[in-house]
This record gives C-alpha cells, structure tokens and sequence, in this order.
C-alpha cells in the first residue's frame, strides 16, 4: 500500500498536506479537503481517487481554468506518480507517494524477548484483568488494586489544568509502576497538522534531566511516528541486538537499547504519543513485556483525555485572542468563517496577491471643522462616524483596514475572495451616503456632513505585515495608490470609480463618466466615473451581507 502527501506552492508559501482519504477534494470552498482560497481555483476544482489496485488517479471537476498535470491539462482521470506536478490556476502541487509499511515494523509480529507490538484495543483491559496469579494475591484481587489505581490516576489527572501538570501526574506514576524505563517524553500534536511537538520529558534520575536535548533528538522519532499514524503499541526489548531495527539509525547512534511507545487516543482521534527507553536492555520483557505495555497503554488512555481537554482550552484561548484582534478589521461572519477554516498559521494571515476593490472615504472639510472643535470633540465626532460608517462596510463582507485621520480604507475581496467585490465595495459606498444623509437628517452633527467616496479594482498583495512587536493587516500596491489620489477629485457627498471597477460592475448604469484625469505619480490618463444617486439598484441591495 502507498501513502500520498501533497506539496503545496503557492508562490513562497509552502506546507505539506496529507491525504488521508479515499476520495480527496480540491477547490476554493471551505468545504473542500483542501481548501485553496485562490482567484484561478474553482470552487470545486479537482479530486484524487484512490482505486482498489492502490493507484492514486486525478481527476479535474469541470473547472474553469483546468487542471494541469505535468505539462498536459487533463481531460480523463490520470494516475499520479512520484513527483509529478499538479497545477490548479496558480497553485502547484507536488505528489509524494511513500509505502505506508515501515521496514522495521510488520504488524501483529512478536519476536521472542525483543520487540512486541500489538493493536491498541487488544491492549485495553489486559493490565486490568490479570491473566496470572502473582504470589498469594489472586486475580481478583489485582484486579480490584488495578482498578484503583486507575481511578486514583485519573482523579489526578482530571485535576491537572496545565500540559506540565499532566506530564509530572504521569511521571510519577510511570517511574513508580515500570522500574525498567530511564527516561520519559510526552509528544503531542499540537497544531493538528499530525506533526508531533516534545511537550515534556524527565529522567528517573533527576541529577540527569538537563542532559536531555531539548529538541527531543533522544527519541526515536520513526517509532513514535508508526504508533501515532496507526495507533499500534510497540515494545522493544533489545533494539541493538533486533535485525528489525538493523537499518535504524537513530536508535543504534543513540545507544537506546529498550523502548516503549502508545498512542494518546480516546477511540476518536489521535492527539500524541507517551514514549520511553532505557539504556540497558529489559530482559523481563521476555517474560512480563506485554502487561507491562498494556499497562503504559491504560496509562496512555487517561492521558489523551486530559490532553483533548488542555487542547480545547489552548485552542479556545487562541481563538479568543484571534477573534478580539481580527474584529478590528473584519465582520463577525468573515472572523468566524476564518477561524472555522484554519486560515490562520501562528495567527497571521499570510500576505498573498488578491484581486480586491479598495475604498476611501474621507470627511470632506474636517480640517475646517476641527479648528473650531477641542480634541476630544474632534474624537467623539470621528469615533461616532465611524462607528456608523463602519456597518455599511461589514453589512457587505468588507475589511477595515485602517483609519486614516478622518478617512476611512476598507476593501472587499480578501481575505475571502469575492468574485463581486466592485459590487460590494459600491453597495458600502452607497450605504454610507445614504446613511449619513440621514444622520445629517437627525441632527447627528451640529451642521452637516459629508463624505467624499473613491472605489478601484485590481491587484494587491494583502495580508499581515509588520515587525515582530506590531503588525497590520493592510492591502498594498498600485491598486491602493491609485484609489488614495481619486479621493481628491471626488465632489462632496459623491461616489467616484475607476474605469476598472466601472466595466466589472452588475450595475454600471447607476454611474456616469466623469472625464479622463492624470494623478500624481501614475503616468496615464485614468477614466472616472461619478454617481449622484444615493439609491442603490434593487439588484445591488440584495448582494448586502
């Protein structure tokens, strides 16, 4: 059997993707299982099948831009090879196929004296119930002492709140139950990403602890890797003198002679692996090796449930912070969307070139108003306005992206792609006209205002930028500075658009062509156009989000 992994490229962002299903989607909706929030990616935009001979095919859905393997675009399901590029619009994925056995590892084998590994389940209750009896104490009654035990270590456990309040319940009990182990990791995948992280480790001798490495080179990563993915218990007794570990070079370099590895899993899902070893071969494995795993596997058991719990708390914790920060920017539809879909690496959004429709919208006369205003006049006026403001730009899925003294800059089209974004953008536009005239109605200022509004579409790199203490989410590129000098061309209380947001609007009626203007820095005529209407078409209104 083969595994498949896919590398993705998107210009200089890459990651690894795991396909762990049959049948593999991708496309630009989240729903997909692989969600690729890309302009030339259709919604659902190919599949990878897997057949019963174990071949990998794919297979293009119809989309609109085609899918390229190698240097052919496909019409008929293609099978996949190692190495071969996929390409959906812009974005490149590299097949990487691997067998899925280990050749160390077959499963259900047990060597005498060596190496035991075994399905988890058929581990479940084999430390509690006692196949033996054990001097006078008789079945019975070690099970019964088992039992609470068991129940001793999960009220413990239960109480642990913190990763390092887990660990150290679990070091004590494991140091005082298997004599044999010197040193013990806790590894957990914590991103989900089915990378497993060195969470904690210990040492029996304490004197010893700060001579593990950090970085957890200790460990036998191949081991811990083949309990996590298939959700085996493995035992080795005597790796050095195993033929199975000959081509191990991690456990031979590192002089770990016995090791002993179980999956934290809750029959659900798989969130890490308890690993130990020894320097000094365990000989009574030979003899007691398999009650001891299943007791390292019980263990293991009431671990991964209060792990799952410390995890729903971080991710919980995580979320919160990401929520309250991208609030700033985005409406609470688009923030719930983006922390339901994962698009957040270490909580940024990575800078990537959108195609976006970019607003400004500026108080016109605000200099003259605040010479007669105090400075906390002046910033009740703009945080009142904008306040107001701001629900015409979230009611149509847009981004806030920053204040600007008395002009506001929001965009639509990221960080969710929008196909109708000029749309989006105008119907703000005319939202926040029509809304002011009817503050201005109600006396929201001591005189009237007015906004003057400048709309452009086209490409711009959009993202978080910023240094490690501060960081924006902000649109950058011409697309910007283009829409930043129409501001100034723009009559009071009026919307301007650029001729490339003019010809990809649903309703261009609604505008009229203004002339052809030259601005600051860009060297060519640029064709304006202008609305008086502050009613919105029937069709635009329905797009408000």
């Amino acid at each position: 059997m083969t595994k498949l992994k896919l590398r993705l490229q998107e210009g200089n962002y890459k990651r690894m993707v795991m396909v762990h299903q049959d049948v593999f989607t991708i496309g630009r909706l989240p729903q997909c299982d692989l969600y690729l929030p890309s302009s030339g990616v259709s919604r659902y935009h190919a599949r990878i099948v897997k057949t019963p001979s174990d071949a990998w095919l794919i297979e293009d859905l119809g989309s609109k831009n085609g899918t390229q393997l190698n240097e052919y675009l496909i019409t008929s399901p293609q099978e996949l090879q190692n190495g071969d590029a996929i390409w959906l619009g812009d974005v490149c994925l590299t097949v990487v196929l691997t067998p899925v056995e280990s050749s160390i590892f077959k499963q259900g084998v047990v060597s005498p004296g060596r190496t035991i590994l075994r399905n988890v389940k058929q581990l479940q209750q084999q430390w509690i119930f006692a196949d033996h009896i054990d001097g006078d104490v008789g079945i019975k009654d070690k099970t019964i002492a088992r039992l609470k035990d068991l129940v001793d270590i999960a009220k413990n456990l239960s109480a642990a709140a913190s990763i390092e309040a887990i660990f150290s319940q679990v070091q004590q009990v494991v140091f005082r139950y298997l004599n044999s182990i010197d040193r013990l990791a806790l590894l957990i995948d914590v991103s989900g990403s089915g990378k497993l992280e060195l969470l904690n480790s210990a040492t029996r001798n304490i004197y010893y602890e700060e001579d593990l490495p950090a970085d957890g080179s200790w460990i036998s990563r191949s081991i811990c890797q083949k309990v996590f993915e298939e959700k085996v218990a493995i035992q080795t007794a005597d790796a050095q003198n195993d033929e199975r570990f000959a081509g191990e070079n991690s456990l031979l370099v590192k002089g770990i002679r016995s090791a002993m590895a179980v999956p934290l899993w809750d029959e659900n899902k798989v969130v890490g692996v308890l690993y130990a070893d020894a320097h000094l071969s365990s000989y009574h494995w030979a003899e007691r090796g398999e009650e001891e795993l299943s007791f390292f596997s019980a263990l293991a058991n009431l671990v991964a449930s209060s792990v799952q719990r410390w995890l729903l708390v971080e991710k919980l914790k995580s979320e919160e912070v990401i929520r309250q920060r991208l609030e700033r920017y985005h409406s609470p539809a688009v923030v719930q969307q983006l922390i339901a879909v994962g698009a957040l690496p270490n909580g940024r959004l990575p800078p990537q070139e959108s195609e976006i429709s970019i607003l400004f919208a500026d108080l016109v006369g605000f200099t003259a108003i605040s010479e007669t205003l105090t400075p906390t006049h002046i910033a009740d006026l703009l945080n009142n306005l904008f306040e107001e403001m701001l629900q015409e730009v979230f009611a149509c899925a847009g981004t806030l992206d920053k204040y600007i003294g008395d002009c506001i800059m929001a965009f639509f089209g990221a960080p969710e792609p929008q196909q109708d974004h000029a749309d989006r953008a105008v119907t703000a536009a005319m939202g926040m006209l029509t809304r002011l005239d009817n503050l201005n109605a109600k006396n929201f200022w001591t005189e009237p205002l007015q906004l003057r509004i400048a709309i452009n579409s086209g490409k711009a790199v959009v993202g978080d930028v910023g240094s490690s203490q501060r960081v924006d989410y902000t649109a950058l590129g011409a697309t910007i500075n283009l829409a930043a000098r129409m501001e100034g061309i723009c009559p009071p209380g009026e919307c301007v658009v650029s001729e490339t947001t003019y010809k990809i609007l649903s309703q261009p009626s609604c505008f009229s062509e203004m002339g052809d203007y030259r601005f600051k820095g860009i060297n060519r005529l640029v064709k304006i156009y202008q609305t008086k209407m502050h009613n919105i078409p029937t069709d635009l209104k329905m797009r408000r989000e």
